[in-house]
């Protein structure tokens, strides 16, 4: 849940409830986009990154289009970062997360990890889900200022939403598992989610995340070897649910993430309150 802390700027926010502002650092910012433009733009850069950078397996229709795309596409909502040195729009478009708030997940029916995951935990939980996944950068902008945009964009949407868990599915590359053995019972051993919000692999996708002893890991090790997304995610506090998957499709070994808000919007609050009101003046 949002602290009582960010109560002033979640009442500013309201007074603005459907313009999501966007947040600048120098030739870059951050926002939804607003377009059908900047949203196939966000598709070619998936497309770019996923299927020819990572090694995943395109459909026909992808190969045709050169755009990843699924129907949640259709309803998601989508953070961009922008680049203003740029000239056209599928320049512009340097980094994107998909957002899949409750409403629009329970128009589609059901949420992505849904198709990884069992979700009753998170659905029987009291408060407001936000489903994140799709997160790309382009290789030219991988760095910290653009990842700590997306960051920054989450935070303000989770602000202005009143999210209260945010969760998704974050790879590990590649689908051997001999290369991921540490790294799962790292996950596994120290970040498992409680009850409450531990999520499970669906049977016939299930892979387990123990496969050595966890109290011989090199901690550092394994911490080093992580994805940034992922690392990011256990700054702020964030679950592992139980259980992996491999997703042959996207060359990828899946975990899923969990992430109470209240952790995030006091990590951000604190170091943007400013930056969110200036925003908005």
């Amino acid at each position: 849940m949002v602290t009582e802390k960010s109560t002033n700027t979640l009442l500013s926010l309201d007074l603005r409830r459907d313009e999501y502002v966007e947040l600048r650092s120098g030739n870059l910012g951050v926002r939804l986009a607003k377009s059908d433009a900047e949203r196939d733009a966000a598709r070619a850069l998936r497309y770019r990154v996923f299927y020819e950078e990572m090694g995943a397996k395109p459909s026909e229709q992808a190969v045709l289009t050169r755009r990843d795309y699924d129907d949640f596409d259709e309803i998601a909502d989508y953070l961009l970062v922008i680049d203003h040195d740029q000239k056209s729009v599928m320049d512009k478009v340097v980094g994107t997360y998909r957002l899949l708030p409750q409403e629009k997940a329970d128009l589609a029916g059901t949420f992505y990890s849904a198709g990884e995951y069992d979700l009753s935990a998170l659905k029987e939980y009291p408060g407001r889900l936000l489903e994140v996944g799709r997160s790309c950068i382009d290789a030219r902008y991988r760095g910290r200022a653009a990842m700590q945009l997306l960051w920054e964009g989450i935070a303000l949407y989770i602000f202005i939403h009143r999210i209260d868990i945010l969760f998704g599915c974050a790879s590990l590359p590649g689908t051997s598992l001999d290369d991921h053995k540490e790294s799962l019972t790292y996950l596994y051993h120290t970040h498992l989610a409680p009850p409450a919000l531990r999520v499970t692999a669906v049977p016939e996708r299930r892979v387990e995340m123990l496969h050595s002893d966890p109290h011989k890991l090199n901690h550092r090790s394994v911490l080093v070897k992580l994805p940034p997304l992922i690392k990011g995610y256990l700054r702020l506090g964030g679950y592992v649910g139980d259980g992996a998957v491999v997703d042959e499709q996207f060359n990828t070994t899946d975990v899923a993430i969990i992430v109470k808000t209240e952790l995030l919007a006091d990590k951000y609050y604190r170091h943007y309150e400013r930056r969110l009101l200036d925003a908005l003046e």
